[in-house]
């Protein structure tokens, strides 16, 4: 990117600071008002949907939007993305069943595809290496904030307001953060000759569309559909892999992910923003539909998933380059089924501290492998496989998000639908004990249970994946930081000997 003396790198950080906090504050806010949300529009089968069709769409639109920012550059992709995401955003605030919710909430998913990695390659044009390392904890900053302000805004929008505010409060930000790029990021783009693959982010979004069909049909009456949704999911599938072998850029590059770290510190991210986005979208439906707490409660208590992960981020940015990645790496993965384990003596009598404690420690883990897991894919590839190295950890933690909710909702719905000694429980049923969550113990004693059984099979479901984690971070090899610094030094070293 080549910059012009009306360039502002500060005010472009802003910019880039703003964009992200959009994003940021959806893990919080809409998770927090989600029961609200859902016992207004009922059909609560699809409640995990609302999260999995956000990042479907920005699972399946990062990659290409990272390489149409390379054709066309990134201020009329990152604009673009922000118009989309409002426009998301402004049709979500007037959903009126949970499908057009799901629909608008798409659209937002395109929007954040197209935000997320285009921000993050500015910053990589705007700022060297050693810099970089500040900005990005600037970054962190921002979903510690949002984390934080998330709940309360989120709560006190709910008790005050209409629910549509959670999304409409986007709007402001998103025309600053776009006025801000306007103004201040001028760029030079090269044009650059690419393929990119349409067809492959197609069938890719078609595929795990097919998957979330089925996995929330399963064990339902309409067994047509689920089967037919399964019968997609593999002819979807199939031709996504044959495109991905043929495609002259693929969306997913085998050669990158056949490496052994690569795969699995990518695969282990899978697992782990499995449990994320299963701590996510159930803690809080737990805290209000079961413990009976306030969405105030709720949200503070997944807040603190969010409050960790940034300082465990931190903490492990200063202890690797003496301990190395792979130790670090572990360690992180051991940390998370440390915290989903407390999950599984949650009660309904339980302190809501008990799950705020659960929700740190996995976000004391997720910061240790987040920061380690991108640095490694980053060091152990030459340079100009680095931004394809990134893109992968990236995706891995998207499509770990998309599975998760999409599977352990499937969890959650198998559980509701076979609870033991229990009648099936409605989604009329579960609506009034959401619209009721404080103060609900006295009439709600079978639907209480009901969902206590239900989502404890949920909780053990989390803890079998984030095993899952830990076996796979034993799988990397030692790479030491040194020599993978040395072999990414020695490509450059000798462009700079030819050079003079």
């Amino acid at each position: 990117m080549s910059q012009t003396p009306t360039t502002s790198r500060p005010l472009v950080v802003a910019a880039i600071m703003a964009s992200m906090s959009m994003i940021a504050i959806e893990a919080t806010i809409v998770a927090t008002a989600m029961p609200q949300i859902a016992a207004d529009l009922g059909e609560l089968r699809y409640y995990s949907w609302v999260f999995a069709s956000f990042l479907l769409t920005q699972t399946a639109m990062t990659v290409v939007f990272g390489k149409l920012s390379d054709l066309y550059g990134r201020k009329p992709m990152v604009l673009f993305g922000i118009a989309v995401f409002l426009i998301g955003s402004i049709l979500a605030g007037y959903a009126w069943s949970m499908t057009s919710m799901i629909v608008f909430r798409l659209i937002q998913g395109v929007g954040a595809g197209a935000i997320q990695p285009v921000v993050m390659t500015i910053i990589a044009d705007l700022f060297p290496g050693r810099e970089r390392g500040k900005v990005q904890g600037w970054l962190a900053s921002v979903w510690a904030i949002s984390a934080v302000l998330g709940p309360m805004v989120g709560a006190l929008i709910i008790h005050r307001l209409s629910w549509a505010w959670i999304f409409w409060m986007n709007i402001p930000v998103g025309i600053a953060a776009a006025w801000g790029f306007i103004k201040y990021l001028h760029e030079t783009p090269k044009r650059k000759e690419s393929s990119i693959d349409f067809l492959g982010a197609a069938l890719f979004t078609a595929t795990v569309a097919a998957a979330m069909i089925a996995l929330t049909d399963a064990g339902t009456t309409d067994h047509v559909r689920a089967w037919s949704a399964a019968g997609a999911f593999v002819i979807f599938l199939g031709l996504f892999l044959l495109q991905e072998r043929r495609a002259a850029d693929p969306m997913i590059s085998f050669s990158l992910w056949g490496r052994r770290p690569i795969a699995a510190v990518n695969g282990a991210m899978v697992f782990g923003s499995m449990c994320i986005m299963g701590l996510t979208t159930f803690l809080p439906m737990y805290v209000q539909g079961v413990m009976h707490r306030t969405p105030v409660v709720a949200g503070l208590a997944l807040t603190m998933v969010m409050l960790g992960w940034p300082v465990g981020s931190v903490i492990a940015a200063r202890m690797f380059p003496r301990y190395g990645l792979r130790r670090m790496l572990i360690i992180g993965s051991l940390l998370v089924p440390m915290g989903v384990f407390v999950f599984i003596f949650l009660k309904p009598d339980s302190s809501a501290l008990l799950a705020g404690f659960g929700s740190l420690v996995i976000g004391f883990g997720m910061g240790f492998m987040g920061v380690c897991s991108l640095v490694l894919v980053q060091e152990i590839v030459e340079p100009n496989e680095r931004g394809a190295a990134t893109g992968s950890n990236l995706f891995a933690r998207n499509l770990g998000s998309t599975m998760g909710a999409t599977l352990l909702g499937a969890v959650f719905n198998y559980g509701l639908a076979h609870t033991s000694g229990i009648a099936a429980v409605t989604s009329e049923q579960l609506k009034q004990v959401l619209e009721n969550s404080a103060g609900a113990a006295a009439t709600s004693g079978p639907v209480q249970q009901a969902m206590h059984q239900s989502l404890h099979i949920t909780f053990y479901a989390m803890l079998v994946v984030s095993v899952l984690v830990v076996v796979l971070m034993l799988l990397i090899p030692p790479v030491p930081l040194a020599e993978s610094r040395a072999r990414a030094k020695a490509p450059a070293d000798a462009a700079s000997n030819a050079a003079h």
